[in-house]
């Protein structure tokens, strides 16, 4: 019996050999060299914290331990505030994120969704408010919040609104544009769909709209903590004198001494500041992921 294709004098397909190409390959050893060139200071991080405190001043340094020790993370938690200094980042972490994504995302479907007077000069306001640098700015920010909190109690110096509400102010222009993609990718027609099935347009807002740029607003939502969780600027500028309102990073200037610095203390409590984001970026990578594909699509 013949062969169907050997009646019709069709070729087999043939499968190309599995050979790599070289820009291939070259592309993914450069790749993995800059992954170890990015990940070892995390890990001499983490090393440093479990060494012994003989270990972290010799002369000799290793890139490993023969005596894991916790000492240093006592050392840390024995400190009465660090507690404290917890709870404040993620409070002043968590209000930006909150805030400043709602914010972002009804500006961005503003300047998306309507044309106004002056809308191209506010999206390039917002552009050009991103290329301030923060150290420019933070006199005058220190001079605003402390007018600020004699008219409206809660947000001058030495409060958690001082911290909250530059980092809202500075993460809200960067969120805006990345939403506007977002928004943008979402077709008029099915607001119009909307509206015709009885929609009123907050319920398309926040049950149809809201729900699709979700995604845009998790990849927005992690620098937002990670410039709040690690703001050690601000904290040290607007926190003056009540202390039981400072931040975590301020709690590494316990472990800096005239006599010596705790670098194993210093260390311990970098790893402990870590855990946080890194849990963070567990609980969104799904949504980041997705978010940061249709950022880059758009």
């Amino acid at each position: 019996m013949t062969h169907p294709r050997a009646a019709t004098g069709a070729a087999a397909p043939r499968r190309a050999p599995l050979i790599r190409r070289p820009w291939r390959l070259a592309a993914e050893v450069t790749t993995l060299a800059v992954a170890v060139v990015v990940a070892f200071p995390l890990y001499w991080m983490v090393l440093s914290a479990f060494k012994p405190a003989g270990e972290i001043r010799s002369a000799h340094p290793r890139p490993w331990t023969s005596a894991p020790s916790l000492d240093s993370f006592r050392r840390v938690f024995e400190q009465h505030d660090f507690g404290r200094y917890f709870l404040n980042s993620l409070l002043v972490a968590g209000a930006v994120v909150v805030a400043s994504g709602l914010i972002a995302f009804l500006a961005a479907t503003a300047v998306t969704r309507f044309r106004f007077r002056f809308r191209t000069t506010l999206l390039v306001m917002f552009l050009v408010a991103q290329m301030v640098p923060i150290e420019a700015l933070t006199i005058p920010m220190f001079f605003l919040m402390r007018d600020l909190g004699d008219a409206v109690p809660g947000v001058g110096l030495n409060t958690l609104g001082s911290l909250i509400l530059p980092h809202i102010a500075f993460s809200l222009p960067f969120a805006i544009w990345m939403l506007r993609g977002f928004v943008k990718a979402v077709p008029e027609s099915l607001e119009e769909a909307a509206c015709l099935d009885g929609a009123s347009r907050s319920r398309f807002l926040w049950q149809i709209l809201f729900p699709l740029v979700l995604p845009g607003l998790v990849a927005t939502s992690v620098f937002s903590f990670i410039s709040a969780w690690n703001d050690f600027l601000f904290a040290k500028s607007f926190i003056i004198s009540a202390t039981e309102n400072s931040t975590l990073p301020m709690a590494l200037l316990v472990f800096f001494k005239d006599e010596g610095n705790d670098w194993g203390g210093i260390m311990a409590a970098s790893t402990i500041m870590t855990i946080p984001v890194l849990i963070f970026f567990v609980l969104v990578q799904r949504r980041l992921v997705s978010g940061l594909g249709g950022a880059v699509k758009d």
